[in-house]
């Protein structure tokens, strides 16, 4: 893109920005869709003007490559709203659309502008596409990293909700597990506990697998070193919900709990660990049956 070029397409932009920005307005509410009450007219409108602004700025420097410092202040404002509109829900091409739907209102500018010079049009308008191109597949690649990091967060916010820690009574906690005790899990549940375990000194934690589906070595092994952990802090483990179909795998793997203590259901597990603080359930009355 050469000189002139730049300065006349920094021009056009300048002297009409008014109606771009209401044709641009205008192109991106129609590929909205769905998300068009995400976001408000104000909203829109603000991002675009500080777009033409950055860009206008940029467009005048010999570099054309957006991954120089002076295009820095351009993809950092979009680096913002591909990671902010990540989050509301857009996907990443619904991202990109921002800048791709600038090309049509700024190409019918560049039209009337280079209507006698066929060259400087042709020039122009492929020069301007390309940038424009390196633009949007940046947001596409920072809407994706976004994305994944919103999935992550999710998955991680999934796990610890999925792992709480009931005090049940003085001392004696219990964690009921559901779904799959992988290693990343493990190391919520394991975290989940402890915290737990110092915050109320407990000295007994029930770990409930009733809702783990399937037992193999693997989770057995996650279990052992929870329950490890846990001595290491004082309290003692009682794993409950000791299927009669887990306990046949258990011994078909060879699995060795060592000393750990094993009850069939909850209840179970939890009058045991009543029974060893010197505890027990007493009824006060008796039911009177109508």
């Amino acid at each position: 893109m050469n000189s002139t070029v730049k300065t006349k397409l920094a021009d056009i932009i300048s002297n009409h920005q008014d109606s771009l920005l209401t044709e641009w307005i205008k192109e991106q509410q129609a590929q909205l869709g769905h998300q068009r009450g995400v976001l408000s007219e104000n909203e829109l409108k603000a991002q675009c003007t500080e777009f033409l602004q950055l860009i206008k700025t940029a467009i005048l420097n010999e570099d054309q490559n957006i991954k120089a410092s002076h295009w820095e202040a351009l993809r950092n404002m979009l680096g913002d709203l591909s990671r902010s509109r990540a989050e509301k829900g857009f996907t990443p091409s619904e991202t990109a659309n921002f800048v791709f739907s600038f090309k049509k209102p700024l190409f019918t500018q560049v039209h009337k502008e280079f209507t006698t010079d066929a060259n400087a049009l042709i020039e122009s308008i492929w020069s301007v596409s390309q940038l424009l191109d390196k633009l949007g597949l940046y947001t596409t690649e920072v809407s994706q990293t976004a994305r994944e990091e919103v999935i992550l967060r999710q998955q991680q916010d999934m796990l610890e909700l999925s792992t709480p820690v009931v005090s049940l009574a003085e001392g004696i906690l219990a964690l009921p597990l559901i779904g799959t005790l992988d290693s990343a899990r493990t190391q919520v549940v394991m975290e989940s506990l402890l915290q737990s375990i110092v915050q109320t000194g407990s000295t007994f934690a029930i770990i409930d697998i009733t809702g783990v589906p399937t037992v193999d070595t693997l989770v057995a092994q996650h279990l052992l070193k929870t329950v490890t952990a846990a001595r290491l802090m004082g309290a003692d483990c009682i794993i409950s919900g000791i299927r009669p179909q887990i306990a046949q795998t258990i011994v078909h793997l060879g699995v060795e709990l060592g000393n750990v203590i094993t009850k069939a259901t909850l209840a179970s597990a939890f009058k045991i660990a009543l029974e060893m603080q010197g505890m027990k359930i007493t009824r006060v009355n008796p039911v009177t049956k109508i």
